[in-house]
């Protein structure tokens, strides 16, 4: 069981951070092309973006490191393991998320009405759809590894993705709305990042609240907890049981609880049927990482 929980771990740790280093990768390449494309055509709106874009590079650096704390085994000074970092790094990651839509929203407004050069080079256009596809695909392959693993920190980084993408898609509109219709179109672009960023700010706030829950030690919801509490009580031996308590802490569900069985039981019986309900507990609920099982007679 320990080699088969190793492995396991071992593989999540490589999945996880293999997609954030492909993501930082994909950053540095983006913020480069980005400026070096602006500063060649002239076009402000890309160069903006490409500094979204290096700004991302944060938020890869923070889930790298969440990665690396969050799997540390149990300690010392932490004898239920590092799981929680990651809980703590998706609300630091979420306040960027929230800051840089903040940032991207009130810019967007305040120039909303001004008057820009008209561009003649389609090359900053492509280059914001090329960073759209690499980033939308980028959000769905971390947003399956962080669901996978119940990780809110690659989740919330999946998100940092998707927000260049939509700047990308705002620049883009902005772009052939001067390449077409002339600098007076040119407010598009702004009308379309003010919407986006209210929207990333919803998003950010959410991460931020579902985090916190955790961190809080928020039980799990309502159907799972009674699914679990269905499964101890089919369980042959279990008499009855009380005192159940669940939480969720870094993707994970923990679970305390009483069973009562036969007081003429030998002691080894009654920790083979606390060993029992813990693994069937946790075959059948898969987020389910520890369960403590205290043994009381049946009065």
């Amino acid at each position: 069981m320990m080699n088969r929980a190793a492995t396991e771990s071992s593989v999540r740790v490589n999945e996880e951070r293999s997609i954030t280093l492909v993501g930082l990768v994909t950053n540095v390449l983006l913020t480069g092309l980005k400026i070096a494309v602006g500063a060649l055509t002239g076009s402000a709106a890309i160069i903006a973006d490409g500094l979204h874009s290096g700004s991302d590079l944060a938020s890869d650096v923070a889930v790298l490191w969440s990665i690396r704390l969050a799997r540390r085994p149990a300690d010392s000074d932490h004898h239920f393991g590092h799981a929680r970092y990651d809980n703590i790094f998706a609300v630091v990651i979420g306040v960027m998320l929230i800051i840089a839509a903040l940032w991207v929203g009130i810019d967007s407004i305040k120039t909303i009405g001004e008057r820009h050069a008209a561009l003649t080079s389609w090359w900053p256009f492509w280059t914001a759809i090329a960073s759209i596809v690499l980033k939308e695909g980028l959000y769905w392959w971390t947003r399956i590894i962080g669901r996978r693993y119940r990780n809110p920190a690659i989740i919330a980084n999946a998100w940092h993705h998707r927000s260049d993408a939509f700047s990308s898609a705002a620049v883009a509109v902005g772009i052939a709305g001067t390449l077409i219709g002339g600098p007076r179109w040119a407010f598009l672009d702004h009308l379309t990042a003010v919407v986006l960023a209210a929207f990333l700010i919803y998003i950010g706030v959410r991460i931020v609240r579902e985090a916190v829950h955790e961190l809080s030690d928020r039980a799990p919801d309502e159907q799972t907890a009674a699914g679990i509490r269905k499964i101890i009580s089919t369980i042959p031996g279990v008499v009855n049981f009380h005192a159940f308590r669940a939480r969720r802490s870094g993707g994970i569900i923990e679970i305390d609880v009483h069973i009562h069985v036969a007081a003429d039981i030998t002691v080894k019986d009654g920790h083979d049927i606390a060993t029992t309900v813990e693994k069937r507990v946790c075959a059948e609920f898969p987020d389910v990482s520890n369960v403590v099982v205290h043994i009381e007679p049946e009065a």
